[in-house]
């Protein structure tokens, strides 16, 4: 509820609905791409069918840590096709 504009009247009549579409964001976004949902998954969601995880990592702010020479280390680096990394379709 913190980042729902409070100079918004769109946003204050509808803030159910509001949040959970930022809810539904915030799950799409987890650094941990095996917590992410599916695309029919958020459809379902945006639906109603389906109820947004709630164990949710809000830091967006973490990268990949870099070694000292500016090279991202093997285990950091993804190899997986984008494909996998976003889920079964």
């Amino acid at each position: 509820m913190d980042i729902v504009d409070k100079n918004n009247e769109d946003m204050q009549i509808h803030k159910e609905a509001v949040t959970e579409m930022m809810s539904i964001a915030a799950w799409c976004l987890q650094g941990d791409f095996t917590k992410r949902p599916s695309m029919s998954l958020v459809v379902k969601a945006l639906e109603g069918l389906v109820s947004v995880e709630t164990n949710l990592d809000y830091d967006f702010t973490s990268l990949p840590e870099v070694a000292a020479d500016n090279e991202q280390s093997e285990d950091t680096i993804s190899l997986m096709l984008p494909s996998i990394l976003s889920g079964p379709r």
